[in-house]
């Protein structure tokens, strides 16, 4: 680990009970206020939020039992459909959870936690945080929610299984005039279902819209700052939260970071070569040195031959087994969720590409594993959340003539990822139009921040990490070397975990950018 001297321990913010319902109703009253006064909202170029009408601002929260988690209580929070014009359209319901600080005596405060994705449900990530860093259980009161869009929130409504059958049905790297147009099809049926099924919904499914309902939750909660962990997307939505209510944070963690400083059509040009990288720098050499287990080649010059090869035979005779249909564009998406992780990760996808050479015959254990890696990627209903952010958030390039020209050098150059780049961009030149005004992260007016990246990550990249590290002023990135994981806390690493722990629990800011030796290399 590099590193300079810590800072002095940041402020607490410890209430009393008194104290925090005061504090309630000075944030209910704030949040109702525009921008520049009381420091409640740093809204986007010069435009604020309306005031909020009083029947969001005095529900309360009917703290139950979570059915799927003992540990948590829920309840259902209720917000405008667009935060703009809080009087048109219906309601919308999100679902929040939360965990008690498990040592009232030492409390700090509340940390809110959101998922990735984007598409990710965060409705019981408390627990996980509890289970995995139970430090943080004792000291924060610790919140998730399923943003709007997902899980028990309010969704959008897309494809029925069946029908989406149809979105990853052949071979993304085929090219003619005729598979173009098949794809491109595909692509415009998939957004023609989500906007028709929605009544209205998508331009409201996005970043900026999520960051008002979390400022609501907020004030619900009777916080006048909070602290926040975020991990993939979720680094977005802090973002975007902290630039339009920088008063409102208290201490912030950003894991694995979305380009959030530029536009989701530019971050995700990035993202063939990553994976790509990933794939082969890492998956293949770790896939070679165990060719005794999985027998894919002892070189990974070999391995990828023999991954290439399966792929052809695929392309050739998908496996057919029951639903379940087996192609190269399943192959490549097995691939693309089994390289997140080396922990589990690498071994499940070495595990299902073991199945696949004589499917009849596998290993039944080994077969089930294929069907879990292969079979069960990208959900209609992860989908209609992730193309509503990703499409809506920021400007989109709607010429598929550039698409499939793009498509073509990033599947020769990046096949993994690059190979899918007209499908999913089609997508989004049929999306509805979002009205959101759109978010310049600056992180003016904010505490420091602490940014985690490995130099690997094949979906959030390093460069991209690199670029909004510079854009969010004030902020310490931790760079994890020797490694490739999406996802770096709570985890193995022990210099990691004292980074954001030192920084969450007592305050200590990093006075400069730290470096961290994975697990394995220290």
């Amino acid at each position: 680990m590099t590193t300079g001297p810590l800072a002095p321990t940041l402020r607490h913010s410890r209430l009393t009970t008194l104290g925090r319902r005061a504090a309630a109703l000075l944030a209910v009253l704030a949040l109702a206020q525009t921008a520049g006064t009381g420091g409640a909202v740093a809204a986007p170029t010069g435009s604020s939020a309306p005031a909020v009408p009083a029947r969001y601002t005095h529900q309360q929260l009917a703290w139950q039992p979570c059915a799927e988690e003992a540990t948590l209580e829920c309840a259902t929070m209720t917000v405008p459909r667009d935060w703009h014009h809080p009087g048109h359209g219906p309601d919308l319901a999100v679902a929040v959870s939360r965990h008690r600080a498990s040592d009232p005596g030492q409390r700090i405060g509340t940390l809110l936690t959101a998922a990735g994705g984007p598409g990710g449900q965060g409705l019981l990530r408390p627990a996980d945080h509890v289970r995995n860093a139970p430090a943080l259980g004792a000291a924060y009161d610790i919140i998730g929610f399923d943003q709007r869009g997902v899980g028990r929130s309010t969704r959008a409504v897309c494809q029925t299984p069946e029908e989406f059958q149809a979105f990853f049905t052949g071979d993304f790297r085929d090219d003619t005039p005729a598979d173009r147009a098949r794809v491109i099809a595909a692509s415009r049926a998939f957004a023609t279902d989500c906007e028709r099924r929605s009544d209205g919904l998508l331009p409201y499914l996005t970043t900026e819209q999520t960051a008002r309902d979390i400022d609501l939750l907020r004030a619900l909660l009777g916080e006048r700052r909070i602290s926040y962990y975020g991990p993939s997307y979720a680094t977005m939505i802090g973002a975007y939260y902290a630039t339009l209510f920088p008063h409102r944070i208290e201490r912030m963690v950003l894991d694995s970071n979305i380009g959030f400083d530029g536009t989701w059509e530019r971050f995700q040009q990035g993202q063939p070569m990553s994976f790509q990288r990933r794939f082969e720098e890492d998956f293949l050499p770790w896939l070679a040195a165990r060719d005794a287990t999985y027998h894919y080649g002892t070189t990974p010059a070999e391995a990828k031959d023999r991954w290439e090869a399966r792929r052809a035979a695929l392309r050739a005779h998908p496996i057919v087994d029951g639903s379940l249909v087996l192609g190269p564009n399943q192959l490549d998406n097995g691939t693309i969720q089994g390289i997140y992780r080396e922990n589990n990760g690498f071994t499940l996808l070495a595990t299902a590409l073991t199945a696949l050479d004589d499917w009849p015959a596998a290993d039944p254990a080994a077969r089930a594993t294929a069907r879990r890696v292969f079979g069960a990627y990208l959900s209609p209903e992860f989908l209609a959340a992730y193309f509503a952010v990703t499409c809506s958030d920021t400007p989109w390039t709607r010429d598929l003539s550039v698409w499939a020209e793009r498509g073509a050098e990033n599947a020769a150059r990046w096949p993994l990822v690059g190979a899918r780049t007209l499908a999913f961009s089609a997508v989004c030149a049929s999306w509805p139009t979002a009205t959101a005004p759109r978010v310049r992260v600056t992180g003016a007016g904010l505490p420091p921040t602490l940014m985690l990246n490995s130099v690997h990550d094949p979906a959030t990249y390093y460069e991209a990490a690199l670029s909004a590290h510079r854009a969010l002023r004030g902020s310490r990135l931790v760079t994890v070397t020797g490694n490739g994981d999406h996802g770096q806390y709570p985890g193995p690493n022990a210099c990691v975990r004292s980074a954001v722990e030192s920084y969450l629990l007592a305050g200590k800011v990093p006075a400069g950018d730290l470096t961290c030796p994975s697990a394995d290399t220290a």
